[in-house]
C-alpha cells in the first residue's frame, strides 16, 4: 500500500467517524406529551408497560384489551402514574379481531372523545404451539385472526389518518419468529411473519408522508401470555427457546415505546434478539449509517453462527425424537 493510498483511508475513516458521532448526537426522539396514545393488548404484560411509559411521557393513553375486569385493574395503576393532572387516561373493551367495522367504530368514538391518534402501538397477540400437523385448523386460523387481524385492523384505520396529517407512529409487536422458523411455532410464526411483512410495506408507503412504523421483536417474556404458551410448547421447543432466558415486560415495553420514538425500524432487547436482527435484515428499511456499517461487516460471520446454530436445534431434535423411540 502506497503513501497516498494510507492517507485517503485515512481521511475516509475520519471522515465517517465523525459523520457517525454527528449522527448519534443529531438524533432526537419524537415527543408524545399532550398526545393520544392507544395500546392494544394494553391491559397486561408488555402492552400494559408500554402504555405506563406512554403515561410518563406525557400522552394522553387508551388500552384496549377484550378482559373488562383486568382493563379496570390496569387503568388504576396506569391513573397512579400520571405526570399531569389533566392526562386522560381511558380504556375499551373490544375484540380487535372480530371485524374491521367493530374496530373502526371504536376507535373513531375514541378520536371523538380524546382527539386524534397519534400512536398506535398494536401488543394484542397469543401463542398456540405445536407442530404443523399437531395444530387444529382452527387454532392456525385463531393465531392469524388474534395476531394479525387484531394488528391490520387498527393499523389500517389510523395509517391514512396519519399521511394525511403528515405524522404518527405505528408499532407492531411480532416477537423473534417473525425473523425464523423455529420447531414448534408454526402457525405461531406463521402469523408472526406476516407482521413483519405488514410492517415493512407500511414503512416504504409511508415514510414520505411522515409515519414511521417500529417492528418490536421481543424475546419470551414474563407475561400471563408466555405461561398459557408453556403449557401447549414441545420439549424441543422448551429446549431450543429456553436457552435465550426471559425478558421482563417492564424492560420491554418501555424499550419499544423508546425505539418507535427514535425512529427505529427494529425494537430489540438482548445479545440474542441484536444478532438474529442483523442476521435477517434482508430488505428492512435503512435506519442510518452506524447500523448499515456493523450490518454490512458482520453479516458474514455471523451466518456462519447461524449455520452453527441450526445444525445445534437439529441436535436437539434428534435427540428428543430418540428419547421418545421415534424414527429420526
Amino acid at each position: 500500500m502506497n503513501h497516498s493510498t494510507e492517507i485517503i483511508l485515512t481521511i475516509a475513516g475520519i471522515v465517517l467517524v465523525h459523520g457517525l458521532i454527528f449522527y448519534l448526537l443529531t438524533r432526537k426522539s419524537r415527543l408524545i406529551k399532550g398526545k393520544h396514545v392507544v395500546v392494544t393488548g394494553g391491559s397486561s404484560g408488555i402492552g400494559l408497560w408500554a402504555a405506563i411509559e406512554s403515561v410518563r411521557l406525557g400522552a394522553h393513553v387508551t388500552i384496549i384489551a377484550r378482559n373488562v375486569s383486568l382493563l379496570e385493574k390496569a387503568k388504576e395503576e396506569l391513573e397512579k402514574r400520571r405526570v399531569r393532572d389533566t392526562q386522560l387516561i381511558q380504556f375499551r373493551s373490544v375484540d380487535l379481531s372480530k371485524s374491521y367495522d367493530a374496530v373502526k367504530s371504536t376507535l373513531e368514538e375514541l378520536e371523538r372523545t380524546v382527539g386524534s391518534i397519534y400512536m398506535l402501538v398494536n401488543c394484542a397477540g397469543m401463542a398456540i404451539c405445536g407442530t404443523v400437523e399437531d395444530t387444529s385448523i382452527e387454532d392456525a386460523r385463531k393465531l392469524m385472526d388474534v395476531n394479525y387481524f387484531a394488528t391490520y385492523y387498527p393499523t389500517r384505520y389510523v395509517l391514512p389518518k396519519m399521511k394525511q396529517a403528515g405524522d404518527g407512529i405505528i408499532v407492531i409487536t411480532a416477537s423473534q419468529a417473525a425473523l425464523m422458523g423455529i420447531y414448534g411455532y408454526g402457525a405461531y410464526a406463521a402469523s408472526k411473519f406476516a407482521l413483519r411483512g405488514l410492517a415493512e410495506t407500511i414503512a416504504m408507503e409511508a415514510k414520505h408522508r411522515g409515519v414511521s412504523v417500529t417492528l418490536a421483536l421481543p424475546a419470551d417474556t414474563d407475561t400471563p401470555g408466555f405461561e398459557t404458551e408453556n403449557r401447549t410448547k414441545p420439549e424441543e421447543t422448551k429446549i431450543i427457546s429456553g436457552s435465550g432466558g426471559l425478558a421482563k415486560p417492564e424492560h420491554v415495553g418501555k424499550r419499544i415505546v423508546q425505539d418507535a420514538l427514535k425512529g427505529s425500524f427494529f425494537s430489540i432487547m438482548g445479545v440474542e434478539s441484536w444478532v438474529l436482527s442483523i442476521l435477517c435484515v434482508g430488505m428492512a428499511p435503512w435506519r442510518g449509517p452506524l447500523l448499515c456499517f456493523v450490518q454490512f461487516y458482520l453479516l458474514g460471520p455471523l451466518r456462519l453462527m447461524g449455520l452453527a446454530l441450526q445444525w445445534n436445534f437439529q441436535r436437539i431434535i434428534k435427540n428428543c425424537a430418540k428419547q421418545r423411540g421415534q424414527r429420526t
